[in-house]
């Protein structure tokens, strides 16, 4: 079963934060064979607060999406990501119809 990584943000305050993460989360997405699925920077809130980017990244297995945010280099990045923005990363286990 493929494994998910949704991401909900909010607005960026940390260009230079976000353009790091960026550049060190090509590489680990290469190795886990990771693929951005859905990027929307102009999300409409319906019953959200604070989010207003989503993320939806998609991983050959839910086991990939676990073992690739325990990677150190990934812990590396997220360090950026979070500067850069609020954000909440939740990992799921499915498949898409």
């Amino acid at each position: 079963m493929k494994g998910y990584w949704l991401i909900l943000g909010g607005d960026l305050k940390d260009q230079d934060a976000q353009k790091k993460y960026g550049e060190l989360w090509a590489p680990i997405a290469e190795k886990y064979d990771a693929k951005v699925r859905v990027l929307d920077r102009h999300a409409v809130l319906k019953e959200a607060q604070t989010t207003t980017r989503v993320v939806v990244v998609e991983f050959p297995s839910y086991e990939q999406a676990k073992a690739c945010y325990a990677d150190a280099a990934y812990q590396e990045a997220a360090r950026f990501a979070m500067q850069a923005s609020e954000r909440e990363l939740l990992v799921l286990q499915g498949e898409l119809n």
